[in-house]
C-alpha cells in the first residue's frame, strides 16, 4: 500500500496512483487529525471524496507517531496524552476518539488503538504495554459502531518475545476482529528477529484472515514475510528513496545520481512497462534528481511503485502457481544489491 500520510501520496497525483496499479493507499490517523483535521474532512464527505481516491484506503490509528514524533508521550489506562511535533498543543488520544476519529475519516479498513512500545524495551514493560493495547483493542471494538462500511483491524504487539506475542493474538482473536496487524516490527530489530515473528505468528493468526505487516519494507523484506504469511504491507521506502535518487528494480537498486548514467540513453528497465521507462531515459532522469528538479523526484516515485506493484503481481501469480519458493530463490538475491 503506497503511503499518503496527510492524504497526499508524495509526487503522486489520484490518477498516476491508477497508473502504477495501486489498489489501496494508506493515511494516518495522527497527522490528519492534527491537520486538517477530521471534522473538516468528515463535512468534505470522508478522505476518498476529499484526496479523490475512488479505490480502497486504509488508516492506521496513530500509536506509532504517537511514539515517535510527540516531545511528550503520557501513557495511562484512559490514553495517551501527547504534545503536536507541529505546535506543542496537548491532545489526549483514548481507544474510543480514535476510532471516533477513523469514523470520521472514512477509510474502508481502520485500526484499533495500540500501544506502540519502542526498541529496546524490557520484558517488563512490554508485558504492561500488552495489556494496555489489548484493553484499548476491546474498548475500540465496542465503540466502533461502522462495521457495515469499514473493518477494524487489532494490532498484534509483544516485542520479540514468542508467548507474548501469542497472548496478545489469541486475545484478539477471541474478541473477532476481520483481520489483524502485526505491529511494533520495522523498529530497529534485526531482520531475524522479524523474519522469527512473523514465522511464529503465520502458526498463530487465523489463515482466513488478512494479516498486515506494518511499515516494512525493502522488496525482500516483502517477499520474505509473504512466504511467512504474510498479506498486506506498507512503506514510506519506495517513495522517499526515489525522490531521492535511489530507484528499486528487478536487478537491484539503482543510484540514478551515479555518474555512469551521464550519457546513459536507456530506460531505468528496459522491461519495465511504466510511463518513466517508456518514455525517458537514464541520463535525462539523472540530470533532473541532481538538479532538484521536482519532474526528476516524481518520475523515479512512479517507476518505484510500479515497480513494487508488479513484484506483489509476480508474487501472487507464483503463489497460484504453486511455484514461489523457486520464485524467491530466484528473486533475492538480486532486488537489494546494487545496480553496476
Amino acid at each position: 500500500m503506497p503511503v499518503g500520510t496527510v492524504g497526499s501520496v508524495k509526487a503522486m497525483s489520484p490518477h498516476e496512483l491508477h497508473t502504477v496499479q495501486a489498489q489501496i493507499i494508506l493515511g494516518n490517523t495522527y497527522h490528519l487529525y492534527l491537520r486538517p483535521g477530521h471534522e473538516l474532512i468528515r463535512e468534505a464527505g470522508g478522505l476518498h471524496k476529499f484526496i479523490s481516491w475512488d479505490r480502497p484506503m486504509l488508516t492506521d490509528s496513530g500509536g506509532f507517531q504517537v511514539m515517535s514524533l510527540s516531545a511528550l508521550r503520557k501513557i495511562s489506562p484512559e490514553g495517551v496524552k501527547f504534545r503536536s511535533h507541529i505546535d506543542g498543543s496537548l491532545h489526549l488520544f483514548t481507544p474510543e476518539s480514535v476510532i471516533g476519529i477513523q469514523e470520521a475519516l472514512g477509510a474502508d479498513i481502520i485500526m484499533s488503538f495500540d500501544e506502540c512500545p519502542p526498541l529496546p524495551s524490557t520484558r517488563q514493560y512490554l508485558e504492561k504495554s500488552l495489556k494496555i493495547t489489548l484493553d484499548w483493542a476491546e474498548r475500540g471494538k465496542k465503540a466502533f459502531t461502522n462495521e457495515a462500511n469499514q473493518a477494524l483491524f487489532g494490532i498484534v504487539q509483544g516485542g520479540t518475545y514468542e508467548d507474548l506475542r501469542e497472548q496478545c493474538a489469541r486475545e484478539l482473536m477471541d474478541m473477532d476482529f476481520p483481520g489483524y496487524s502485526i505491529g511494533g516490527l520495522a523498529v530497529g530489530e534485526s531482520k531475524e528477529e522479524m523474519f522469527r515473528t512473523t514465522a511464529f505468528l503465520n502458526d498463530v493468526l487465523p489463515k482466513d484472515k488478512p494479516r498486515y505487516l506494518m511499515g516494512v519494507g525493502t522488496p525482500s523484506d516483502l517477499l520474505n514475510n509473504i512466504a511467512r504469511g504474510v498479506d498486506m504491507f506498507d512503506c514510506v521506502m519506495p517513495t522517499r528513496n526515489a525522490r531521492k535518487g535511489s530507484i528499486f528494480t528487478r536487478y537491484g537498486k539503482m543510484i540514478i545520481k551515479a555518474a555512469r548514467y551521464k550519457a546513459d540513453l536507456g530506460p531505468i528497465d528496459p522491461l519495465c512497462g511504466c510511463y518513466t521507462c517508456t518514455h525517458f531515459s537514464r541520463a535525462y532522469i539523472r540530470h533532473l534528481i541532481t538538479m532538484n528538479e521536482i519532474l526528476g523526484m516524481r518520475l523515479t516515485t512512479i517507476h518505484s511503485l510500479w515497480f513494487y506493484q508488479e513484484l506483489m503481481q509476480l508474487a501472487r501469480k507464483a503463489i497460484l502457481e504453486d511455484r514461489y519458493a523457486d520464485f524467491l530463490a530466484e528473486m533475492l538475491p538480486v532486488l537489494d544489491t546494487i545496480v553496476e
